[in-house]
Order: structure tokens, then C-alpha cells, then sequence
């Protein structure tokens, strides 16, 4: 069996770490219930990772890409039930309580390119009024 990445080992030990604390479920959107046997959460595991040795590699591309996406959008059981904050939460609520958890009215920062924006076009207009009042003392 080909060595699998670090990003697969992450993903097969949060997967694992699921499996342990019952978090883990089957079938599409969880709806085959709690997985209860060891064995079905490996191949899970290495099925989320992309290092199974059943799958084509343009499946093990897309399932590896979807699980990249789940992860980075909190919405792993572990992160759901931990209550951890997740990667790419701009705009939206965090996940956390100490972060502005479930009954937060304020949401994490927007993006950076809208806030370069508007400090470009301030510092625009500070320009353009500095060189106005030099020509009027001319």
C-alpha cells in the first residue's frame, strides 16, 4: 500500500477520533445511523481520506475534496459537537461560545479585500483634500 500524506493521516485520525467518541455516522448525511463497528470506521476513514484501495483516483480525488470542504466549513461531527471554531468562518457566526457562539450577534471579520478597499480609497481622498488646500495657499 502506497504512504499515505499528511493531510490523509489528519483526516483518517479525526475520522477515528469520531468513530471513538461516537460521533461517527453512515451513509449520506448521516442517516444510516452511528457506525458501532471498528472496521466500518477505518474503511471510512481511509474512504474520507482518499488512500482506500477500492477507488479510482478521480474518486479519491472528490472524496478527499469533499472531506477538505466539510472540514473547513466545521461541519465534521467533531467540530459540531466539540464546538470548535472553523477555518474560512468569515461573515458568518463562530462556532465557539468565547467566540460568539450560538446566540452571537457579531460575526467574525469580513474579508481582507474590502477592508484594503476602503482604506485605499480614504487614503484617496486625504490626498486629493491635502492638494486642494495647497493650491488654495498658492
Amino acid at each position: 500500500m502506497a504512504k499515505t500524506t499528511p493531510r490523509q493521516r489528519k483526516t483518517s485520525g479525526r475520522v477515528m477520533h469520531e468513530f471513538k467518541h461516537g460521533e461517527l455516522k453512515s451513509g449520506k448525511a448521516g442517516k444510516g445511523g452511528k457506525v458501532k463497528s471498528r472496521k466500518q470506521a477505518i474503511a471510512i476513514a481511509l474512504q474520507e481520506s482518499g488512500a482506500s484501495k477500492y477507488q479510482t483516483k478521480s474518486q479519491k480525488r472528490k472524496s478527499s475534496a469533499k472531506s477538505k470542504r466539510k472540514e473547513a466549513s466545521g461541519r465534521t461531527g467533531q467540530q459540531e459537537r466539540e464546538g470548535r471554531s472553523h477555518v474560512g468562518a468569515r461573515g458568518r457566526r463562530e462556532s465557539t461560545r468565547a467566540m460568539g457562539g450560538k446566540n452571537a450577534k457579531r460575526t467574525t471579520r469580513k474579508s481582507s479585500s474590502s477592508a484594503r478597499r476602503s482604506h485605499s480609497s480614504s487614503a484617496r481622498s486625504r490626498k486629493s483634500s491635502s492638494s486642494r488646500s495647497r493650491e488654495k495657499s498658492s
